[in-house]
């Protein structure tokens, strides 16, 4: 594929969706964008390959494919300023909470593709699920789906999973900081070097991760295989039940797929 590829605002997902193509080899031309203060982060990805400019309207106008990765609250004023530009053209958005129709109601000539990726990405692990609308075409899919998978896994979903899915795998790398960060401290207290203990819990985690979906065992079948009767790992599953990690971690989630719904109330945004 050689669609010119525009990254309107290159920040930490941006600039990390501009080095997966790189990375890639990916063959058309990439252009990043990104506000004046950030020079240094975006002259970097000049010196990998891709073209930078501070002007969104003259990339958009370069570009056949552009994607939107700017803050939430920014969207509007962005789409605004390049709307004339992304006429007939395929838009990607990484914004979180912000539904198709917003977009299609500031400018309904473009096809939008509404994303929402995980901080992975920089390092080309991401699930990033998404959504279009009814004018992205199956020819738009399949570009959607190539550019998506150089960066993880991706899969097409109902608009409607997108606030959960943002909770779930789109914070998902907080929840599981939290949990290596805590298997870490749990290394040091039995007497383990730090760096042992650090590397060690999230290597365990990658690799159970791996396991799971290169195998396609559930969860619980992988537990089991390391689970033996009277066992170390018995053990300290019976300390894990008591603990209510399991409802802590469905709250969490809840909490947060929440959260999406009212920072669309108080933005004054549908869901529609």
């Amino acid at each position: 594929m050689k669609d010119g590829v525009a990254v309107i605002g290159a920040g930490v997902i941006g600039g990390a969706i501009v080095k997966s193509l790189l990375k890639s080899g990916y063959d058309g031309k990439i252009t990043a964008t990104e506000i004046r203060r950030k020079i240094e982060k975006i002259k970097e990805l000049e010196k990998l390959g891709a073209a930078i400019t501070w002007d969104n309207e003259k990339a958009t106008k370069e570009s056949d494919i552009i994607f939107i990765c700017v803050r939430p609250n920014d969207v509007e004023e962005v789409l605004k300023e390049i709307s004339k530009e992304i006429e007939g053209k395929l838009v990607i958005s990484t914004a979180a909470t912000i539904p198709l129709g917003f977009y299609k109601k500031i400018a309904p000539k473009a096809r939008f593709v509404r994303t929402m990726p995980n901080i992975a990405v920089l390092v080309q692990e991401a699930f990033t699920a998404y959504c279009c609308d009814n004018d992205v075409t199956a020819e738009d899919k399949g570009k959607v789906k190539e550019i998506l998978e150089v960066m993880g896994i991706c899969e097409e979903v109902e608009e409607r999973h997108m606030d959960a899915i943002t909770a779930l795998s789109g914070s998902a790398p907080g929840y599981i900081s939290i949990i290596i960060e805590a298997l870490m401290y749990a290394g040091l207290k039995v007497g383990l070097p730090r760096d042992l203990s650090f590397y060690s819990s999230a290597q365990s985690v990658l690799g159970t991760g791996k396991l799971i979906l290169e195998t396609g065992e559930h969860a619980a079948k992988i537990r089991d295989m390391v689970t033996t009767p009277g066992g170390t790992t018995i053990e300290a599953i019976y300390e894990l039940e008591g603990s209510q990690i399991r409802p802590a971690l469905m709250r969490a989630v809840e909490a947060a797929t929440k959260k999406c719904e009212k920072i669309r109330e108080a933005w004054g945004i549908s869901q529609t």
